[in-house]
């Protein structure tokens, strides 16, 4: 049986755009209340009845929401233009040694945009 589970997690930052153009409104220091999906798919070993434990990722994404939270996202190594997709892709840099059933990585900026990426 093959299955996709998902965990979703939060963590509100602050940021500026600097590849937007002068004058646009996300070119300013603004926060948001970033929410992560982090999903992971494979075959569930008949034996076990599950994919995986929720809580291995849970703590697998611990050290990226410490990285994260209530941060200037501009002031991390790689997120000097943090935008939903390089957001997502340094999520998924440092979570996939961790998870090896990660399957994407979404970032929704706000309720109504989203970015998902599963990675190369």
């Amino acid at each position: 049986m093959r299955v996709s589970l998902q965990k979703t997690f939060r963590f509100d930052a602050a940021h500026w755009l600097p590849s937007m153009p002068e004058g646009h409104k996300c070119r300013r220091l603004h926060g948001h209340s970033f929410v992560v999906d982090v999903v992971v798919e494979g075959e569930v070993p008949e034996e076990q009845g599950y994919l995986i434990d929720f809580g291995v990722i849970k703590a697998a994404f611990k050290p990226i929401e410490d990285a994260l939270d209530h941060r200037c996202l501009n002031e991390i190594e790689g997120l000097e233009n943090p935008t939903s997709e390089m957001i997502a892709k340094w999520i998924w840099d440092r979570l996939r040694p961790e998870l090896g059933l990660l399957s994407e990585i979404r970032v929704h900026e706000t309720c109504t945009s989203c970015c998902t990426y599963r990675g190369e």
